[in-house]
């Protein structure tokens, strides 16, 4: 060996003596990422978000709104009226992930709104009958299959609706300054898709009005006023729309600008049919998109996940 060559050879073996102790740390901390990576894509507790679904602009914004939950544990979303064809597939493909309690958040304006059917469909209370021994009905427009969900998986359901969000507060206040010019003189007209039975639908305009008060104690608007339009109750619709449509006009007829929001979970609904030939303004946004939505999701989860850690 010559000397160059040894000169060599003693310098490689001092690098590799300096460098093993980073690369043993290196490879350590190699295993540590990949160990946590492992455990985030393999909980325990997964998320099933419900929501009635529409056009493919309607589902991707309430597919976007997950955007805060999905890197905590996995997240399937049920579209449909309750229809427990939709929830059998979401909760299977929960089921390959090896998902044992899963959070239920129903995306619904109401809390009410099919809240024991689901519980039904999911088996969590007596009701639904087994799978192909009861026919869908023919007379909705989207799919409304009811049978209970045979899993092992446990569900914990939310309560709540989002009438009754608290974070909701900011997204009406968003809204009405998007559109609003000169607040004294301008009424803030929110709609709201309502329900058959009065006593629910008036339970639905209560929870809303709840949620204008900072909007009304922050804008300085004129009026803040809550309609529901009872969309699906045609005996009841046509008042409701009476309702709404003499009160923008009256406004108008005094002077005062009306700004319409809809408080539904995406779009205008039909509102500018049912406004046709009135005066007023609407950016035609619904409560999505809007963080604070994304982020009532998220709030909903962690309480059901607290709850999946704690049952009773």
């Amino acid at each position: 060996m010559n000397v160059r060559h040894f000169k060599n050879l003693i310098k490689y073996r001092l690098a590799f003596f300096v460098a093993f102790p980073f690369l043993i740390q290196a490879c350590s901390t190699m295993q540590v990422v990949e160990s946590d990576i492992s455990m985030a894509h393999q909980p325990d507790f997964g998320l099933l978000l419900m929501a009635h679904g529409g056009t493919e602009e309607w589902n991707e914004a309430v597919l976007q709104a997950t955007a805060d939950v999905t890197s905590k544990y996995p997240v399937e979303v049920a579209f449909g009226m309750a229809d427990a064809g939709s929830l059998e597939r979401s909760v299977r493909r929960l089921e390959k992930l090896g998902v044992k309690d899963v959070g239920v958040v129903r995306m619904f304006v109401s809390g009410e709104s099919w809240y024991e059917r689901t519980q039904q469909i999911l088996g969590t209370v007596e009701g639904a009958p087994q799978k192909g021994t009861s026919e869908n009905p023919t007379s909705t427009f989207m799919p409304m299959g009811f049978w209970k969900i045979e899993t092992d998986i446990n569900f914990y359901m939310s309560e709540d609706g989002l009438a009754d969000a608290t974070e909701m507060d900011e997204v009406i206040v968003s809204r009405i300054k998007r559109l609003s010019r000169d607040p004294a003189r301008e009424v803030a007209i929110i709609i709201a898709h309502g329900t058959g039975s009065d006593e629910e639908d008036s339970r639905w305009v209560e929870k809303i009005t709840q949620r204008t008060v900072t909007a009304k104690s922050t804008l300085g608007l004129h009026d803040i006023k809550v309609f529901t339009l009872r969309e699906d109750w045609f005996a009841k619709r046509g008042e409701a729309e009476s309702n709404i449509r003499s009160y923008l006009a009256e406004a108008s007829r005094v002077g005062l600008k009306p700004v319409v929001i809809p408080f539904r979970v995406h779009g205008f609904g039909p509102y500018t049919r049912v406004l046709e030939g009135l005066d007023y303004r609407a950016d035609e946004l619904g409560l999505l998109p809007h963080q604070n939505v994304n982020l009532w999701i998220a709030n909903q989860a962690e309480l059901l996940r607290k709850r999946a850690e704690r049952p009773n």
